[in-house]
C-alpha cells in the first residue's frame, strides 16, 4: 500500500512537472519560430514607417522583476551619432532579426530613465551568471531571445551554449541567427542582474525565487560554491534564513568559509544563527578569533551563550562535534505526548533519529530510537517502552571529552544511527549523528559533486 502510494505521488509530480513544462513559451512552435537574438539586434538599424533610419539599437530595456512570467520589453536605448536615447516600446512595431521597425514616422526620443524593475539586457544580463534552475547549475547567457507574445515583445529565453559565443563572433549575418534548439526557457532561469535595477523589493524576482525554493539544500550549496562574490550574497538575500543554512551546511568547508566572509557581519550572524548548532560550530572554528566574535555579538544572547559552550569543547572530541538540540521524555508521559512533542521540530528532521527518557533529577535512562515510538500505541507510556528496551542493553554513550574516534568505535559496535553525550553525572547533553561522525573524521574526502562530474 505504501509502495503504491509513492509510486502515484511519482507520478502525480512528473505529470505536473510536465504540464508546467508545456505551458512554458518556448515550447510553442510559434514562439520558437520567432525568436529575437538579442546579440544580432544589438548594433542593428532602427527604422521608421518611411523606412528611413532612426538610430541604431545599443540596448534592450525589459521589466526584469515584476510579476509577468516574461519579462515585457519596455523600450529601446538607441544610438544617434554619440547620443544615447530612450524609445518607449508604444512606438515598436515589428522586431526581426537585426533589425527593427516602428509603428509611425514620428518618433517621440527622450532622456533615459530607468524605471523601478527594469534591465538593461545587453548591459546587466547578456554574458552574466545566471542559474540554470532545471539543470541545476550556475552558466552564462551567451545569447537572449525575445519574441512577440500577444501584443507585446517578451524575453522568453537563454542560450547558454559555446557554439552561440562563437557564432557572436562571426560576421553580423550569424549573430542575428537564434539556435532554438539550445534555448533555456525563461521560467526556468535566475538571473542577476537586479542589483543593477531601482526601485523597492516588492518589484523583484519572483518566479525564479519560486523555482530556487523547489531546489535541494546540496544542489543549492552547488550553485553557492559556483557563484561570484556579489551573485551568492544575492542569492541567499532570495532565500529564506532557514533555507540557506540547510545550504551552508552542505557546502565544502573552505567555500563556506569564504562566504562567511564576504557577506555583511549582520547577515552572516542571521546565517550561522539559523544553522544548526553542531554545523554553526564548525562553521565558525574557521574563522579567526576576531571573526568568529564579531558575529557572536550580533547573534541572540541565548543562541551565542550555546555557541560558545560548544566552542569551548576542543575540535576532535565528542563535545566538539555535538549538537545541543535534544528531544528528551518523562517515564509517565504517553506516547501520543512525545509525538507531539516531535511534530513541534520539522525544521529539525534530519538531526533528531531518537528521544533521550530521563528521570526527575535529568539523568538518563533509555535512548528511544524514533522506529520503536513510530509502532508503539498512542496509549502506551513511556515507561512501557523503556521496560521493553532494557532487554537490548543500555543506551550508547560517551562524555564530552572523548576523542571522535572512540565516539565511532562505540556507535559502530552498537550498530546505531547516533550516540549520546552525557555529563558525569550521566545527564545528556548532546547527540552526535553518524553522518556528523564521518564529516568530523574525514574531513578530506570533500562532498562528492557527480552534476559537476558528469558535465
Amino acid at each position: 500500500m505504501a509502495a503504491h502510494t509513492l509510486l502515484m505521488s511519482t507520478t502525480a509530480r512528473l505529470r505536473d512537472r510536465r504540464v508546467h513544462l508545456e505551458r512554458r513559451a518556448t515550447a510553442s512552435r510559434a514562439v520558437r519560430a520567432s525568436l529575437v537574438s538579442l546579440a544580432g539586434l544589438v548594433g542593428g538599424p532602427v527604422t521608421n514607417q518611411a523606412g528611413e533610419e532612426v538610430g541604431r539599437v545599443a540596448d534592450v530595456v525589459a521589466r526584469l522583476y515584476g510579476q509577468d512570467p516574461y519579462p515585457p520589453v519596455t523600450g529601446l536605448i538607441l544610438r544617434i551619432g554619440r547620443r544615447r536615447a530612450f524609445l518607449s516600446a508604444d512606438a515598436i512595431g515589428k522586431v526581426r532579426a537585426g533589425h527593427v521597425r516602428l509603428r509611425t514616422a514620428r518618433v517621440d526620443l527622450r532622456d533615459f530613465a530607468r524605471r523601478p524593475g527594469e534591465a538593461l539586457l545587453a548591459k546587466d544580463v547578456l554574458d552574466h551568471q545566471l542559474v540554470d534552475v532545471d539543470g541545476v547549475q550556475v552558466t552564462r547567457a551567451a545569447d537572449l531571445y525575445l519574441a512577440p507574445l500577444v501584443d507585446r515583445v517578451v524575453l522568453v529565453g537563454v542560450d547558454v551554449s559555446l557554439p552561440t559565443l562563437l557564432r557572436r563572433l562571426g560576421p553580423r549575418r550569424w549573430q542575428a541567427r537564434p539556435t532554438p534548439e539550445r534555448v533555456l526557457d525563461w521560467q526556468a532561469v535566475a538571473p542577476f542582474a537586479e542589483r543593477a535595477t531601482e526601485g523597492p523589493p516588492e518589484v523583484r524576482l519572483r518566479a525564479s525565487r519560486a523555482a530556487l525554493h523547489r531546489l535541494r539544500p546540496a544542489d543549492l550549496a552547488d550553485i553557492l560554491e559556483d557563484l561570484g562574490r556579489a551573485e551568492r550574497q544575492q542569492l541567499l538575500g532570495w532565500l529564506e534564513p532557514e533555507q540557506a543554512a540547510d545550504a551552508l551546511e552542505e557546502m565544502e568547508p573552505a567555500e563556506l568559509e569564504n562566504l562567511l566572509r564576504e557577506a555583511q557581519p549582520e547577515h552572516a550572524a542571521r546565517l550561522v544563527d539559523a544553522m544548526e548548532p553542531d554545523e554553526a560550530t564548525d562553521a565558525l572554528r574557521d574563522l579567526t578569533a576576531e571573526e568568529r566574535e564579531a558575529l557572536l555579538t550580533r547573534m541572540p544572547a541565548g543562541e551565542a551563550a550555546e555557541l560558545r559552550r560548544l566552542l569551548a569543547h576542543p575540535e576532535g572530541t565528542a563535545g566538539g562535534a555535538m549538537t545541543t538540540l535534544l528531544v528528551t521524555a518523562r517515564r509517565g508521559e504517553t506516547v501520543a505526548q512525545v509525538r507531539g512533542r516531535l511534530a513541534e521540530q520539522p525544521g529539525h528532521r534530519t538531526e533528531i533519529d531518537a528521544v533521550a527518557v530521563v528521570d526527575e533529577d535529568g539523568r538518563l535512562l533509555c535512548d528511544m530510537a524514533l522506529f520503536d515510538l513510530a509502532v508503539a500505541e498512542d496509549s502506551a507510556t513511556v515507561a512501557d517502552l523503556v521496560g521493553w528496551l532494557a532487554q537490548f542493553g543500555p543506551p550508547v554513550t560517551v562524555h564530552a571529552g572523548t576523542p571522535l574516534a572512540e565516539a565511532a568505535d562505540r556507535l559502530v559496535a552498537a550498530r546505531a544511527s547516533s550516540v549520546l553525550v552525557v555529563d558525569d553525572s550521566d545527564r545528556p547533553i548532546g547527540r552526535i549523528l553518524a553522518d556528523d561522525l564521518l564529516d568530523a573524521l574525514l574531513p578530506e574526502r570533500g562532498r562528492l559533486h557527480f552534476r559537476r562530474f558528469l558535465q
